[in-house]
């Protein structure tokens, strides 16, 4: 499934964050998260943010896609990270 994770966290968490998605998904934009995982793999992505996040403070958004074939991604100004470089 294709997912996408957008986060706001405060600044310390958000960096244990950002080391933690990097891992997993293509880093596209600060706090913006996006690529192919399975179901397996979205169950540890979800475990590790639960791990890293204070739940009372933090707010996590996923969305989800059976393919990347069903969405239209669009960029206006620059670019941070291309999308066709992840492997």
């Amino acid at each position: 499934m294709y997912t996408i994770i957008v986060y706001d966290a405060a600044p310390k968490r958000g960096a244990k964050l950002l080391k933690f998605l990097r891992q997993h998904l293509l880093w596209v934009q600060n706090s913006v998260f996006e690529g192919e995982v399975t179901e397996a793999e979205f169950e540890i992505v979800k475990a590790g943010i639960k791990e890293r996040i204070n739940k009372e403070k933090d707010s996590i958004l996923y969305y989800q896609f059976d393919s990347q074939n069903y969405t239209t991604r669009g960029v206006i100004g620059v670019e941070r990270n291309e999308t066709d470089s992840f492997i």
